[in-house]
C-alpha cells in the first residue's frame, strides 16, 4: 500500500509539473472560465427579483361609503402602487390578460360594516398566475383584518358614548382617521441576484470537468507511445498509475478552485452564502468527482483522437444540461429533472441553494451524497477498464 501511494504521488507530481509548463493548458483551465464568467455576468446582470413596489388593482361596487375611504387611505401608502378601476372594466382587463387580478369591495360592504355583519371582499385572478394570486389574496386579507379592527374600534367608541348602534354615516370618522390607516413595513431591500453568484460556480463546474476530461487525451497519448509500459517495466504497479493520474487531476482541479473562487470573491463580489464552508466542501467533492470522470474516460477510449472528441462532446452536453450555462431554477421542470442524471446538475443545484437562496449545510446533503456517488461510480469503472497498453482489451 505504501509503495502504491509513493508511486502515485510521484506520477501526480510529474503530471502537475507538465501541466504548469503547458501555457495553453493553463490558459484553458484558468483564464477561459474567467472570460466566460465576465461575459455572461454582464449579459445576465440584474436577473432575479428587484425591489419593486407592490402593484394592486382595486375596484368597488359602492358609489360611496367606507370602501372609498379605505381605498383613499391605501393610495397614500409609499410601497403599495394602487390602481383603482371600475368593477366591470377590471373584470374585462383580467379576461383580456391586461392585469393579473384585482380586489373588489361588494355593493353591501358599508351596510354590512355598519350593521355589525361579517364583511367580505371579492378576489378575481387569472388562472395560472400563482404569484399575482398570492399577492392579491394577501392584500385582501390585510384589508379584511383592518376593516374588522375598524368595526371593533367604532363599536367600542359607540358603546362608550352610550349609543346602541353604529352611526349610519361612517364618513364622520374621516378618511384621515387613524381607524382607517394601514401601516406597511419593509423588512429589507430586495436586490437582483449578483450574476457572479451563479456564473462563477457554473463555469467553474464546467471547466473543472472539461479539464479533467481533456486529461484523458494525455493519458491515451502516454498509452500510445508506450510510456505506461515502460513504467510497468520499472516496477510501477497498475493501481499506482490509476491513482496517480487521478491525484494529478485533483491537483489541477484544486488550482482551478483557488483561482476562480479567489477572483470571484475579489473581482465579482460573489457571496458564498450563510455556509461558506459547505460551498468549499461541495467544490472539493466536485473536483474529486471530475477527476474520477477523467480517469474513467481514459479507460473507456482507445485512441488519442477518440479521447479528445469524447472529452469535448461530454463537456458540451453535460454542461448545459447540468445548469452550467444558465441557472437551473430558470429552466423548465423537465430540464431540471434531466439535470439530475449529471454530476454537474447536482453540483450547480447545491451552489444555487447555498449562494442564492440562503440554504445551510443540511439543505444540500442530498446533492453532496449524489456527487460522492458519481465519484465512486466513476472510480470503480476506471479501475475496471483502465489499460496500460494500447493493445490490451
Amino acid at each position: 500500500m505504501r509503495l502504491v501511494l509513493r508511486q502515485s504521488l510521484i506520477i501526480a507530481a510529474k503530471d502537475t509539473r507538465v501541466f504548469l509548463k503547458d501555457w495553453f493548458g493553463l490558459g484553458f483551465a484558468l483564464l477561459f472560465p474567467l472570460m466566460f464568467v465576465l461575459g455572461f455576468s454582464l449579459a445576465l446582470r440584474n436577473i432575479g427579483p428587484g425591489d419593486e413596489r407592490l402593484t394592486i388593482t382595486v375596484a368597488t361596487q359602492e358609489e360611496e361609503g367606507v370602501s372609498h375611504q379605505i381605498i383613499g387611505a391605501l393610495a397614500e401608502e409609499s410601497i403599495v402602487d394602487l390602481t383603482v378601476m371600475e368593477y366591470g372594466a377590471a373584470v374585462r382587463a383580467v379576461e383580456d390578460g391586461d392585469i393579473g387580478g384585482f380586489v373588489a369591495f361588494p355593493a353591501d360592504f358599508t351596510s354590512d360594516l355598519q350593521g355589525g355583519l361579517p364583511t367580505k371582499l371579492e378576489v378575481v385572478a387569472q388562472i395560472g398566475d400563482p404569484e399575482t394570486e398570492a399577492a392579491i389574496l394577501g392584500f385582501a386579507n390585510a384589508v379584511a383584518v383592518a376593516s374588522s379592527n375598524t368595526r371593533t374600534a367604532v363599536q367600542a367608541i359607540v358603546q362608550l358614548a352610550g349609543e346602541e348602534a353604529l352611526p349610519q354615516d361612517m364618513a364622520a370618522f374621516g378618511r384621515d382617521s387613524d381607524l382607517l390607516r394601514f401601516e406597511t413595513e419593509q423588512i429589507g431591500p430586495v436586490e437582483a441576484f449578483n450574476a457572479g453568484d451563479f456564473t462563477v460556480p457554473g463555469y467553474l463546474t464546467m471547466f473543472v470537468f472539461f479539464a479533467a476530461a481533456l486529461a484523458a487525451e494525455a493519458i491515451t497519448r502516454e498509452r500510445a507511445n508506450h510510456t505506461m509500459e515502460r513504467l510497468m517495466a520499472n516496477g510501477t504497479r497498475r493501481e499506482s498509475v490509476v491513482v496517480g493520474k487521478y491525484l494529478g487531476s485533483v491537483y489541477r482541479g484544486a488550482m482551478q478552485l483557488a483561482v476562480l473562487w479567489g477572483v470571484g470573491l475579489v473581482a465579482f463580489r460573489i457571496d458564498l452564502g450563510f455556509s461558506p464552508a459547505t460551498v468549499i466542501m461541495v467544490s472539493v467533492l466536485m473536483v474529486l468527482t471530475s477527476a474520477a470522470f477523467g480517469v474513467m474516460l481514459a479507460g473507456l477510449v482507445r485512441t488519442t483522437a477518440s479521447a479528445s472528441s469524447a472529452a469535448v462532446l461530454a463537456s458540451l452536453v453535460l454542461a448545459p444540461v447540468g445548469g452550467c450555462w444558465w441557472p437551473l431554477f430558470v429552466t423548465p421542470e423537465w430540464m431540471q429533472t434531466l439535470a439530475r442524471i449529471t454530476p454537474h446538475g447536482w453540483a450547480n443545484s447545491a451552489f444555487n441553494k447555498l449562494m442564492l437562496f440562503g440554504a445551510g449545510g443540511g439543505d444540500v446533503v442530498l446533492e453532496m451524497a449524489a456527487l460522492a456517488a458519481f465519484g465512486v461510480g466513476f472510480l470503480v469503472i476506471a479501475f475496471a477498464r483502465f489499460r496500460l497498453s494500447p493493445h490490451a482489451s
